[in-house]
């Protein structure tokens, strides 16, 4: 458990080895006790000095399996002794705390799906329900199951002129706070496609209605690090957040950091829940070298952000006025018609104008060593950090340029993804479905069945379908139509979809239960903004 107290010393202990060179270009190991001790660590191996009989098993050495285990370095018996007893990781997660405005902090090597598992086990007791965005990653349909706590859906509004999600109005989440045993409200702030709403408003219902606002940021970990970015969440009233630090900072893939401000600081979750609910699902082998790499990131940040924004935010202006300047496309940003902003670090692409295919336009991305986090037929999402140069942006704007005119076809209506603009149909509580007995049918047969698997469309893994509801025609159509036009279905038995998981009919079960129904605030996607 990581605590801050008033007055309580967080500088690092330890400096790094003299001539760290490239292994620390910025010189930030000074202010980053994890990274020092992987410095030391590495340096100390290679030079013969260390000489583990610990796990990993390859113990760092290169005639096995080659270099590529050269760097991993555990957290027990590497950046630590094997009982912890310098506490380096515990004064890393307190520089977290600090920087971020938490009273408790914990690093995870199992990326914001661990983190929003985690918070979802700290929030209530089996039966409670919690309203949830349906712009959702998955992995919190999976702590909801874990923690058996059922949904109470909001959905955002949806762009007309781009088809994307806005952000979920304030008024349906104080209508679905009304709902009985509702334990608190779980945001995804800002969506993948980079909107963010009004996150201190949403805190202020929640906290009228009693009940924390737990917010997945796993695409907002720079949030607040320059004035010209929205508000880190805490710092706007959330209780808890999740970031991913390997989105958009410059950690290492699985790179996550779960944040609260608990009972101990005026706060409205528990400190030991917390704890308990990170542990249970997390793993006891963690490595030392993504955490070395948060504490790096969490240094970078606090003492150059502001300076490293101040290059990129210019930058990634000038990537989207060259891109909007190209006939048809239009460029996700500002300030929507219903209030939701754009993340001005976030570049997204509408290629609906075009008559482009966006798949077409991300395969020639691909071809010249420029892949994007995301394309399909109507987005482009190319990941923009603080690791890209001006020059990198100015390549990759021509180059897709370049691509869309070679793709370019006759203007099409912007098609709203399945993943946003889906209406579920709740039946069974997630945790029911997951535990139910399942059967396979053919798509057709399963319209009106209830699902017992979780469908998405990946990236960005937002669910279509999840457990506990109903299928219907409409999914189907929409799931088909994603692959039709060359998506991929994540996560599904059948990626195919030549079958469909469903729950079988009570009356298949003997002695299985009734199930009560899961309530659901359905406010449709938000009226089209004129």
């Amino acid at each position: 458990m990581t605590i801050v107290s008033a007055g309580a010393s967080t500088a690092p202990t330890g400096s790094a080895p003299a001539g760290s060179g490239l292994a620390d270009p910025r010189g930030l190991a000074g202010e980053a006790p994890l990274l020092a001790a992987w410095l030391r660590f590495t340096e100390a191996t290679r030079q013969g000095r260390t000489r583990p009989f610990t796990i990993p098993g390859h113990k760092q050495r290169t005639h096995l399996t080659g270099t590529l285990v050269e760097g991993d370095v555990p957290l027990f018996g590497g950046l630590d002794t094997v009982g912890l007893t310098v506490g380096r990781l515990a004064q890393a997660e307190r520089l977290a705390a600090e920087h971020w405005g938490a009273d408790w902090a914990r690093f995870s090597v199992g990326g914001a799906t661990h983190g929003n598992q985690a918070l979802t086990l700290a929030l209530g007791r089996p039966g409670d329900r919690v309203v949830v965005s349906r712009t959702l990653h998955r992995s919190l349909l999976t702590g909801l199951a874990l923690a058996g706590l059922d949904p109470v859906w909001v959905r955002p509004g949806i762009d007309p002129e781009s088809g994307l999600p806005t952000c979920v109005p304030v008024d349906d989440v104080r209508r679905a706070l009304a709902t009985d045993r509702v334990c608190g409200v779980f945001l995804t702030e800002p969506s993948y496609v980079g909107t963010c709403g009004p996150v201190r408003e949403y805190a202020e219902v929640a906290h009228e209605a009693g009940v924390p606002l737990v917010v997945d940021a796993a695409w907002g970990a720079h949030f607040g690090a320059h004035p010209d970015l929205p508000p880190f969440p805490l710092r706007a009233g959330a209780d808890a957040v999740v970031i991913s630090a390997h989105k958009s900072l410059p950690a290492m893939n699985q790179a996550a950091v779960v944040l609260a401000r608990t009972t101990r600081s005026g706060g409205l979750l528990s400190p030991q829940r917390l704890e308990s609910g990170f542990d249970a699902t997390h793993t006891t082998s963690p490595s030392g070298s993504i955490l070395a790499s948060i504490d790096a990131a969490r240094a970078l940040l606090q003492r150059d952000g502001r300076g490293l924004f101040d290059l990129l935010l210019p930058a990634v202006r000038r990537a989207r006025t060259r891109l909007a300047a190209i006939p048809g496309v239009r460029v996700l940003a500002g300030r929507l018609p219903d209030g939701a902003v754009v993340d001005p670090v976030k570049l997204v692409v509408c290629l609906a104008g075009t008559g482009a295919n966006g798949l077409d336009v991300g395969a020639d991305l691909d071809a010249l060593g420029l892949p994007l986090e995301m394309a399909d037929l109507d987005t482009l999402i190319p990941m923009i950090t603080i690791a890209d140069s001006a020059d990198d942006l100015d390549q990759l704007v021509t180059a897709l340029g370049a691509s869309i005119e070679r793709h370019r076809g006759a203007p099409r209506a912007p098609v709203p993804a399945a993943a946003w603009s889906v209406t579920p149909r709740p039946v069974l509580s997630p945790r029911e479905a997951h535990f139910a007995e399942r059967e396979a049918l053919a798509p057709e047969q399963a319209v009106g069945r209830t699902s017992a698997e979780l469908i998405a469309p990946y990236p960005p893994g937002v669910p279509v379908l999840a457990p506990g509801e109903q299928i219907t025609a409409e999914v189907i159509a929409s799931l088909r139509a994603m692959l039709d036009h060359g998506g991929r279905v994540a996560y599904a038995a059948d990626p195919a979809l030549a079958t469909l998981q469903v729950v079988r009919d009570a009356t298949e079960t003997p002695g299985r239960r009734p199930s009560r129904s899961t309530p659901q605030i359905d406010q449709g996607p938000g009226p089209s903004p004129s």
